[in-house]
């Protein structure tokens, strides 16, 4: 065996398959295995309006994305141009990150885990931010709460919007497989 096929499954995805699969699967009474939801990718987005007046500002969001996911932020430019806030076409003006597979089940896990009780004030998730297609976003106001960023280099607080794309239809059926998942809701 070589070292690649040796490789640990990550923790929430074995929760997801042993646990949760089969309860959506009831739940629901699903006839098919593959009509339960399933979490498709997680994009992390932060936008930077001060990014305009300074561009060096983008480079430690960069850099504080991709320690943050583990994984290249790219930089995403403005689409049209605002003469209010002095914005031209193509400016850059925050950065994401798109995480699939192993990737995103070890973020979510740590988000879950680690870093949403680290939220200050934090009394659980909003279950109304769901956008009808089964799709979960929710912003964050600082990064410094994943233990990944080192609170004495942090120059500036900046917020993030997660957002967690999944095959459900329904945001029921969404809010159940990230509820099986963990993801702490408000009553």
């Amino acid at each position: 065996m070589t070292e690649a096929t040796t490789q640990y499954a990550p923790r929430m995805k074995e929760l997801y398959n042993k646990t949760v699969h089969p309860k959506l699967m009831e739940h629901f009474g699903y006839k098919n295995v593959m009509q339960a939801p399933r979490i498709e990718k997680i994009v992390v987005n932060m936008g930077l309006g001060e990014a305009v007046s300074n561009p060096k500002m983008l480079d430690a969001a960069v850099l504080e994305l991709g320690a943050v996911t583990g994984q290249k932020a790219v930089t995403t430019r403005a689409k049209k141009s605002i003469a209010g806030f002095k914005l031209r076409e193509g400016m850059p003006i925050g950065c994401r990150v798109t995480l699939r597979r192993d990737r995103m089940w070890e973020f979510l896990d740590r988000l879950i885990t680690l870093s949403l009780p680290r939220v200050r004030d934090f009394r659980g998730v909003s279950g109304k931010a769901f956008d009808g297609a089964g799709n979960d976003t929710l912003g964050l106001k600082e990064q410094i709460v994943f233990p990944e960023i080192d609170f004495d280099k942090v120059d500036k607080p900046r917020g993030m919007n997660i957002t967690v794309v999944t095959s459900a239809r329904t945001n029921e059926e969404a809010k159940e497989l990230l509820r099986g998942l963990g993801m702490p809701f408000r009553n």
